[in-house]
């Protein structure tokens, strides 16, 4: 059953109301802070859930060059930081640092030797 927002038009205060398909706009919504009948439909942000696919087809022309980033650790690091952003996903803050340093222009061979224990749990390799 659908979750539907409402502001109350005379205490101003937000509540959620389940109605089925059928019952929205046919039955009264009460306010559930004040008793009140007037209250409005707030609306609320969309979310558009997208395929990987999707995700992967916004970066098309980022990935066709893959094999080029491995002598150019900036524009690598500008890769994953785009990456990282188009799957929406939360990333661990060595994520940040390791791109932060390709962007700086380290390399990945210098990035692994200033960070050992980078990728495991305990620390040990």
């Amino acid at each position: 059953m659908p979750t539907y927002d409402f502001i109350c038009n005379d205490c101003s205060e937000r509540f959620d109301v389940f109605l089925t398909y059928s019952e929205y706009g046919k039955r009264p919504v009460t306010c559930s802070h004040c008793g009140s009948k007037n209250a409005r439909r707030r609306m609320t942000r969309v979310r558009i859930a997208r395929s990987d696919e999707s995700h992967f087809d916004n970066l098309d022309g980022d990935l066709g060059n893959l094999g080029d980033l491995e002598n150019d650790p900036k524009e690598l690091g500008r890769t994953m930081r785009k990456l990282g952003k188009e799957m929406g996903e939360d990333v661990p803050p060595e994520f940040h640092e390791v791109v932060g340093r390709l962007e700086a222009g380290q390399s990945p061979e210098e990035i692994e030797s200033a960070l050992p224990d980078l990728g495991s749990e305990s620390g040990d390799l």
